[in-house]
């Protein structure tokens, strides 16, 4: 059996990692060029458990709304 498992190697401590990954700011910034923005629930700032982010981008000129929410 195959199996393949993507990584990304970051040159950065773990807390500061994974704090950037709960910034919806940091995430908004990242994604300028598709125009993915958040538009519902928590729209700026830092995400935390029980909240959720409601998402609108476009990619590959579909325009998606995509919701997340925190559960642990």
């Amino acid at each position: 059996m195959t199996r393949f498992e993507p990584g990304t190697r970051i040159a950065a401590p773990v807390p500061l990692v994974f704090g950037l990954s709960l910034d919806v700011d940091a995430h908004t910034a990242s994604m300028a060029r598709s125009g993915e923005r958040a538009v519902a629930g928590v729209t700026t700032g830092t995400v935390a458990p029980g909240d959720t982010v409601t998402w609108r981008a476009r990619h590959f000129c579909v325009v998606w709304r995509m919701a997340s929410r925190i559960t642990a």
